[in-house]
């Protein structure tokens, strides 16, 4: 491998991209395939030693990612294409590197993240599709974005989502921001876009149940706040499935210099 003028022990972040579709989760399982797993493995054999690293927020089985990040700190000098390059030589199809840059020892690739970004994107049509069918969640009957917009916005703000949270959810608080909850249309596609100080577990994926039944009609615009009230998860209704969901990026301060926010998800429906 080339040799870099970063020293040993120096803090990298990595974006990468990854089809969620045949794997576990993020998260390494044992004796099953995950997203942690393979790329560990791919940057080990880059450095000919162990490497573990740690992500910006954990994905769920079958859940996308356009810009993931983890940092690791590396015991050996490599350039930043020989990570990318190399990592990506090891990697399998779904999986791929997509950035390296030097980080400070203070950046950590959770918790210094103030925002995660995520959109979950729905295939609104009568016939099934061949090509989207891993990607979208599929809802045959017809969606009112109005109505789901509508009902959207009456969930912004600081709140206890804990009608939202899976019953695994491990986090210790169920407050959290959401500064953004969008709803738009392109041809059969359906966006919602979300973004938050930090989401609990299926969150995202809860609050789009609620917003489809909604839009088809079977609740009421005002149902979302209500369930929003009850802070109770049996009042919120089906959880979307997990193929829709993209994680976008996650949100860093400038001083970092990643390049988290270039990152466009408006190919998704057609923008």
């Amino acid at each position: 491998m080339e040799q870099f003028a970063e020293p040993r022990g120096t803090r990298w972040a990595l974006g990468l991209e990854y089809d969620g579709n045949g794997f576990c989760g993020w998260q390494r399982q044992l004796d099953q395939d995950s997203v942690q797993g393979v790329v560990e493995a791919a940057l080990s054999q880059v450095a000919q030693c162990p490497i573990s690293v740690v992500v910006a927020g954990r994905t769920d089985t079958g859940v996308h990612a356009l810009c993931q990040v983890v940092h690791f700190d590396s015991p050996v000098v490599r350039r930043p294409e020989a990570w990318v390059r190399g990592a990506n030589t090891a990697l399998p199809a779904g999986v791929a590197l997509r950035w390296a840059r030097v980080v400070p020892d203070s950046f950590h690739a959770r918790f210094s993240a103030t925002a995660r970004r995520y959109r979950y994107v729905i295939l609104n049509r009568r016939e099934k599709s061949a090509l989207w069918r891993n990607h979208t969640a599929w809802i045959y009957s017809p969606l009112d974005v109005e109505a789901m917009q509508a009902a959207a916005q009456t969930l912004l703000g600081t709140h206890d989502f804990s009608a939202f949270r899976a019953s695994a959810c491990q986090a210790k608080s169920p407050v959290r921001n959401l500064c953004q909850l969008r709803v738009v249309r392109r041809g059969d596609l359906i966006a919602v876009d979300a973004e938050a100080n930090g989401f609990l577990h299926h969150m995202v994926r809860n609050l789009v149940g609620v917003l489809i039944a909604i839009g088809k009609a079977d609740r009421p615009v005002d149902w979302a706040a209500e369930v929003l009230a009850s802070r109770d998860r049996c009042q919120a209704g089906v959880t979307a499935p997990p193929g829709g969901l993209y994680f976008v990026a996650p949100r860093y301060p400038a001083e970092f210099g990643l390049p988290v926010d270039a990152v466009d998800a408006g190919f998704l429906t057609g923008d």
